[in-house]
């Protein structure tokens, strides 16, 4: 068992609200300066900048897990996590067309820019990308498993998007192994106020800007004999799903 800290909640400039600084070459080498070995890229609805941040965490020698934060017809937000990239871009795939089209205005939200290797111009998303999909926060499950991957509650500590703040409660259904604080000051209180004792406590930055991304603070314990990456990820995953 080896300790190994993570952030599991990261925006690249496809985000229209993230820094254009934050690309994916950015984000790796500051994960990879500040001590962080796994890192989720988790941009709004979209998975296109993945490609170019697994090429990335290649060569900075971080562990890159595939992510999306989903955006709910309720207006939740949900982290998604894949273990596969390939089937992370199918899950892109399959929200694009739940998404709601609303042509992105870039000087009022900011611009939406996919990147290839080595953090190359490759085009931009022409509709805004943040707004809520028709995706349920009961179907949403359902859909991320089909790709093999798990999702679970964002940033439940704070009013924007956090699911408390939008329902006022956790819901029994659909049932969450995780939920992810922003602040771990806020964990104890809500904790017990919302009976998430059985819930695994992920701590991530939610980073829009490459300031946002903190030293190395969260980690997890995960087997990782024999040593590839491979393995690390897969028991990341087994960790969240409840396995280990």
């Amino acid at each position: 068992m080896n300790r190994y800290y993570y952030d599991l909640h990261i925006h690249s400039c496809l985000s229209p609200c993230a820094d254009n600084d934050n690309t994916p070459y950015n984000i790796a080498g500051m994960a990879a300066l500040l001590g962080i070995n796994i890192v989720a890229l988790t941009d709004h609805n979209s998975c296109l900048n993945l490609p170019a941040f697994f090429k990335a965490a290649k060569t900075y020698g971080i562990i890159p897990v595939a992510g999306m934060e989903l955006t709910t017809a309720e207006e939740v937000h949900l982290v998604c996590l894949f273990e596969d990239l390939a089937k992370a871009m199918e899950f892109g795939r399959e929200i694009d067309s739940y998404r709601v089209k609303i042509k992105n205005k870039t000087n009022i939200f900011g611009e939406q820019l996919i990147l290839g290797e080595e953090d190359k111009l490759i085009g931009s998303e022409e509709f805004l990308l943040p707004n809520a999909t028709t995706v349920t926060i009961e179907k949403a499950p359902e859909i991320v498993a089909k790709y093999g991957g798990i999702c679970y509650p964002a940033h439940i500590d704070r009013q924007s998007n956090g699911i408390l703040a939008m329902l006022g409660f956790m819901p029994e259904k659909p049932v969450f192994n995780c939920v992810e604080f922003n602040n771990p000051a806020n964990a104890d209180e809500l904790i017990k106020k919302h009976n998430l004792q059985n819930k695994k406590i992920i701590i991530s930055s939610d980073a829009h800007y490459l300031t946002d991304i903190k030293e190395k603070q969260n980690y997890i314990e995960l087997d990782d004999e024999p040593y590839s990456s491979a393995k690390v990820r897969h028991q990341l995953f087994r960790y969240l799903k409840g396995e280990i």
